[in-house]
């Protein structure tokens, strides 16, 4: 297998340009970290009539540790203060928070529903006031819930047990995950009575004073699902139209019910077929680099958006820029930009050095991915330039994401920054970049995928190898035991 250089090994901006130009990747590295209130980073962003203080955001993530009803526990309030510490001045919904019971990813995932709205709001001052105890006014603060439903990745009551609930029988991903095909999809009736709960939670996160909704269209899950449902009969299927009824029947309804929320999408803007570990080169529990599913009786590829029907491991933005025209022809003008699906082909999604545990070794080097979402991010900011984007990818950057995010924003490639990963091991990046100009290596997060693969092993998720907070549970010595198995 092929062995990447870590990015840690690179000591100057120079030496990291160079191996990016041997790999014939088009990043831009500038040499230094500049700070407040010259850096690109420091500057003001308009998004809808509002004023964001800087250009770094907050991602939402998967959250594994909420209470049993959907509530926030002690471990949730924990992350979004540090969310609001962070000194990025857009949070992007903290966490997915599901808007059924049954439509959760995991059976500690967050709840928005009249029962969960008293905590949800708490949860929100929390942020808001620690930011401002932390960081400064609160004036130029955006800070939104994400509205998800997991769609085909739905695990809402056992942690061992998947639930999909899917909207038409994919070829790949029924063999990949063991669905039969007579596995029931959802009807039109059940997906109206979705859309009824995504505008119920419209109006709680008003209640609950969020600024937007983001109604979720990304990595695999139920709204993107959507995206790709071009094998699917009647008014939620086939046509571009009525793939986009849900979205559109969403907005319509949040809209009707609220007087100032606004309302933003994640989407991943393109995808490829799934991955699965080369097993010629795969040992025990030790995997194989990643390789495309075998899709020969699945050509032309009719079950993924963003992606070339006929070379389905490459992806193609016809209808990506589709929908994004639908979006501002909505009035929606908050876009973050990301790939993929972290269940079926994450090096493109979330690229890493070291995989998860459900995993494969990654099949190119971990900045090609990088470079892949950056790029695309970047054209569809050239195309539509009124629309506020958030890039993703830039965690693996590690010591150079300051370098690589300046150059991106003052090119006008994208307009914020979203951290995801990042943030658990190393909360504080954007204030130490803006502040001090310079970052804290042993908090850099290195993509050991811990926080990924203790949720997959049923545990909670947090960085065990560079958080002392995490580092000092007993899941910790759990996780680093199975990962000397599996390596």
């Amino acid at each position: 297998m092929t062995s990447y250089p870590r990015v840690a090994t690179f000591k100057t901006a120079e030496s990291f340009r160079e191996h990016l130009a041997g790999l014939g990747l088009t990043i831009g590295c500038e040499d230094a970290i500049e700070t407040a209130p010259t850096s690109p980073l420091a500057q003001p962003l308009e998004i809808d009539g509002f004023t964001v203080g800087n250009r770094f955001t907050i991602h939402p993530m998967e959250g594994w540790d909420a209470e049993a009803d959907g509530r926030p526990s002690d471990l949730v309030r924990r992350r979004w203060r540090n969310f609001g510490r962070s000194g990025a001045k857009w949070i992007w919904g903290g966490e997915a928070m599901a808007v059924l019971p049954d439509a959760r990813a995991n059976p500690n995932q967050l709840l928005i529903n009249d029962d969960t709205r008293d905590s949800l709001a708490q949860l929100l001052d929390e942020l808001i006031e620690t930011h401002r105890v932390e960081v400064g006014s609160t004036d130029n603060l955006l800070v939104g819930f994400q509205l998800t439903h997991s769609g085909r990745f739905s695990k809402p009551f056992r942690k061992d047990k998947p639930e999909p609930q899917i909207l038409y029988h994919h070829p790949l991903l029924d063999r990949k995950f063991g669905l039969e095909p007579d596995y029931p999809v959802l009807s039109d009736d059940d997906i109206r009575r979705i859309v009824e709960r995504f505008i119920a939670a419209g109006k709680i996160a008003e209640d609950c004073g969020a600024a937007f909704v983001d109604v979720k269209h990304c990595h695999g899950y139920l709204g993107h699902e959507f995206l790709s449902a071009h094998t699917r009969p009647g008014p939620y299927g086939g046509s571009f139209e009525n793939r986009t009824h849900f979205l559109r029947e969403i907005v319509e309804g949040i809209r009707a019910v609220t007087s100032h929320l606004k309302i933003g999408v994640r989407l991943s803007a393109f995808d490829l077929v799934p991955f699965h570990p080369d097993p010629d080169q795969s040992e025990g529990t030790k995997l194989g680099p990643g390789i495309p599913d075998d899709f020969s009786e699945a050509t032309p590829y009719s079950y993924g958006f963003g992606v070339n029907a006929t070379h389905p491991t490459e992806y193609e933005l016809g209808e990506p820029e589709k929908f994004i025209a639908l979006l501002r022809d909505l009035g929606i003008r908050m876009l973050n930009i990301s790939c993929g699906s972290p269940y079926y082909n994450p090096h493109i999604q979330r690229p890493a050095l070291f995989p998860p545990s459900d995993g494969y070794q990654p099949p190119e080097d971990p900045l090609a991915g990088c470079a892949r979402q950056i790029e695309v991010t970047a054209a569809l900011k050239k195309r539509f330039p009124e629309m506020a984007i958030v890039g993703t990818a830039y965690s693996y950057l590690q010591e150079y994401l300051p370098h690589v995010a300046q150059w991106a924003v003052r090119t006008g490639r994208v307009d914020s920054v979203g951290l995801g990963r990042m943030v658990l091991s190393y909360p504080t990046l954007p204030r130490d970049v803006l502040e001090k100009g310079s970052l804290e290596p042993k908090r850099i997060c290195r993509t050991f995928s811990d926080c990924t693969t203790g949720p997959r092993k049923g545990f909670i998720s947090g960085c065990f190898p560079l958080d002392p907070f995490y580092r000092k549970l007993p899941e910790a010595d759990q996780i680093k035991r199975f990962k000397a198995e599996f390596r």
